[in-house]
């Protein structure tokens, strides 16, 4: 087995003991941490792992610090002590905002003064890994290999955590590939990509037989489990997916990679947890930021290397996000035409729509 895969394989491992509320240890060359993720945290879990480290504190991201009003010297990720009075519910409502309301934050909190570490960012690099929110209580250890083999515990590397986008990206391997015609676009094969640490597979929807000399008519969909599937009318996910699939086929071919990256990458979960942000006023960006994400968390590097691996080198691109655009551009891919693809609002995603226009650069 390649280091990469060993990597990737052991951050996959990593993140699931993490959704399972297991500490985990990420080192770097010269420090490692214990850390535990917020959003697992119950009176069990903060017991185990207080009895595994002392004087922990708490990692949060920029974003959350913000808004629990800790400056962050412009840093990603910031330490924050750990009250003495804290109780699970307390780190549950310092990562979640969603729950402000039910367990009210007793702040101020306090900034741990603390050059910035790669281990740091790391550490709340894998929670995003793990599709929790990012914040994650931590404690500095030593001997970390050792430490980790006494506990039974996993044990990740920094570097390798923080390179982890661009590693799934390359190690993306077609699995499955099968005819399946479609209303309106009969003409139809899915090409399943699965990166090689077993995660969420990456899905290809070919329409016809484009040809790999001209620039193909494609578009990059990111997963909305409510809007696809549901038909949820709070965005138009649902309607730019039909659509697109609609304008490729009436085009005469072309391509829809449909990415594994829910919720603007932040995950199912988590964008549920944004959604009751948003019906307490909250618009869709600063939901996300108040949760601990940035705006938009996706990549496009997968996109890149499935066009790679289908022969496409220019794209035609429909798109309303000018971010689609440069993620692929920087990928090698040659977008040679941004094509519109834009749809009526409905009186429950016209203020999503707004958002999108005023404070992210959608050219609605």
């Amino acid at each position: 087995m390649t280091k990469s895969n060993t990597s990737l394989r052991s951050i996959e491992r990593a993140a699931s003991d993490m959704r399972r509320g297991v500490p985990i240890i990420v080192r770097s060359a010269d420090r490692a941490l214990l850390v535990l993720a917020m959003e697992q945290a119950n009176a069990a879990t903060v017991a185990a792992f207080d009895a595994l480290a002392h004087n922990s504190f708490m990692l949060i991201t920029n974003r959350r610090a913000a808004a629990l009003k800790v400056a962050g010297k412009g840093w990603s990720v910031v330490r924050t002590i750990r009250p003495d009075w804290f109780e699970p519910s307390d780190f549950l409502a310092v990562a979640d905002p969603s729950l402000d309301l039910a367990t009210p934050l007793k702040g101020p909190f306090e900034r741990i003064d603390h050059s910035e570490e790669q281990v740091d960012k790391a550490a709340v690099k894998l929670a995003k890994v793990a599709q929790l929110l990012p914040a994650v209580i931590a404690a500095e250890v030593g001997e970390a290999s050792a430490f980790a083999d006494h506990h039974d515990l996993l044990c990740v590397d920094a570097d390798t955590l923080l390179a982890n986008d661009e590693l799934q990206a390359q190690a993306l391997t077609q699995v499955a590939a099968a005819k399946v015609p479609l209303g309106g676009a009969e003409d139809t094969r899915l090409i399943a990509f699965r990166p090689k640490d077993g995660s969420l597979e990456h899905v290809a929807i070919l329409i016809g037989a484009p040809s790999r000399q001209d620039p193909v008519l494609m578009r990059i969909h990111s997963e909305c489990f409510t809007g696809d599937l549901l038909g949820s009318l709070k965005c138009d996910c649902g309607e730019q997916l039909r659509g697109a699939i609609a304008a490729i086929a009436e085009a005469g071919g072309g391509v829809l990679l449909y990415l594994a990256q829910e919720g603007r990458g932040i995950g199912l979960i988590s964008k549920l947890k944004a959604y009751a942000l948003q019906d307490q006023g909250y618009d869709t960006v600063d939901a996300n930021t108040k949760l601990g994400f940035e705006v938009d968390e996706r990549v496009f590097a997968p996109a890149a290397e499935m066009l790679k691996k289908l022969g496409f080198k220019t794209v035609r691109l429909m798109t309303n996000n000018p971010d689609k655009v440069e993620g692929l551009q920087e990928c090698g891919i040659d977008v040679v035409e941004r094509v519109s693809h834009a749809f009526e609002p409905n009186p429950h995603n016209i203020q999503y729509l707004a958002t999108k226009k005023t404070r992210t650069g959608h050219m609605l």
